[in-house]
């Protein structure tokens, strides 16, 4: 069963669980922003489902509500960051600022993060450099629930790419994906559900896919993006491991086994090689490359021709971006959607934190 509510209801809700364990107005209103984010566009499991999760790390003592987030390393168009151990729905949007305030200078800013924590959707942060006529870039490791190809030790996380890229008339080209066959957040709500898995989201203890989705407590280990190798999980496979040395190799944050769980119940690595979760930020001038309005229309041409492209009977051609365009402008009309299971949960955080429930 699901209930509705307006955004509004939501957001008023989520900025006073950040107040309510010591965030700043100002930092609690631009996490909410990041967090809510997620719901708009349809992808549920990084939205306020996850807000207890964020809670819960801070009462681990693994959450900074005040981060001082700063510059360690810079050059004119690249910056090191360290985030201070604060949620990554605020570290991660001043990095990328960061970024396009190099890219005015240079062209091109390339931004890495460590010390920080989950940062929502990757999908936000690049779109930050739409309203510059820029290209965004955003990328982040995450906890090591993915099994390499043909290994059944879980050495990556999810590892989202998102790419957001301006247009003149048509809405912006935006993709935002997780190097894994599904995302981990799908799994969850499978869960929340009691429902299977779809075949080739997942491998049980001994590297064997299966479709329950319990295998994850039971050793098991979510797969790279085409499943197994012969549907291509080894290039799933080297997206990730990409994502994770843009993210951590670059920046000195944790990377492969060492990353820290999201979950706070599950013990921190032994011996870390960095600080805290990596992310990467790219921004890039279109004008470094041709005049903005003509490289705007061309893309305008290219989405067009792809939007028309002859379809299979009873599909059509979608331009990355486009769902989760239609899914924000319904939802902030007629609601956001969450399950029983989710309310629930929210319901108990605001008994704990003194919070008024949703309902």
């Amino acid at each position: 069963m699901l209930q509705v509510f307006p955004y509004h209801i939501l957001q008023n809700f989520s900025q006073k669980v950040f107040l309510a364990i010591g965030f700043s107005e100002k930092d609690a209103t631009l996490a909410t922003k990041v967090l809510l984010k997620a719901d708009l566009r349809g992808i549920d499991s990084h939205g306020i489902a996850r807000l207890s999760g964020y809670v819960r790390l801070w009462e681990a003592k693994r959450l900074n509500a005040n981060p001082k987030v700063e510059k360690v390393y810079e050059t004119p168009s690249t910056a090191t960051m360290d985030g201070d151990a604060g949620v990554g729905l605020v570290v991660a949007p001043q990095a990328m600022q960061v970024a396009i305030e190099k890219a005015k200078n240079c062209g091109t800013g390339w931004v890495s993060v460590k010390n920080s924590n989950h940062f929502g959707i990757a999908g936000y942060h690049a779109m930050m450099a739409l309203e510059e006529d820029m290209i965004g870039i955003a990328l982040t490791n995450a906890s090591p629930i993915v099994a390499p190809t043909y290994s059944i030790d879980k050495l990556l996380g999810t590892n989202p790419i998102a790419v957001a890229i301006p247009a003149l008339l048509e809405p912006a080209f935006v993709a935002d994906f997780a190097t894994t066959t599904a995302a981990n957040g799908k799994f969850e709500i499978l869960e929340r559900k009691g429902e299977d898995a779809p075949w080739g989201w997942l491998q049980d203890e001994t590297g064997q896919i299966t479709t329950d989705t319990q295998a994850r407590k039971k050793g098991g280990a979510l797969l790279p993006l085409g499943s197994d190798y012969e549907h291509g999980s080894h290039k799933g496979y080297c997206l990730g491991a990409i994502v994770d040395i843009f993210s951590a190799v670059f920046s000195g944050a944790n990377y492969a086994s060492w990353v820290p769980p999201f979950v706070s119940y599950l013990p921190m690595p032994e011996n870390p090689v960095g600080e805290g979760i990596g992310h990467f930020f790219g921004a890039i001038r279109v004008d470094a490359f041709r005049p903005a309005e003509d490289f705007k229309k061309h893309m305008d041409n290219w989405i067009n021709t792809f939007r028309n492209a002859k379809a299979v009977e009873g599909k059509k051609v979608i331009i990355p971006g486009d769902p989760e365009r239609f899914y924000e402008a319904e939802r902030m009309e007629d609601g956001i959607p969450l399950m029983n299971a989710v309310v629930e949960d929210l319901n108990k955080l605001a008994e704990k934190l003194g919070v008024e429930k949703l309902t």
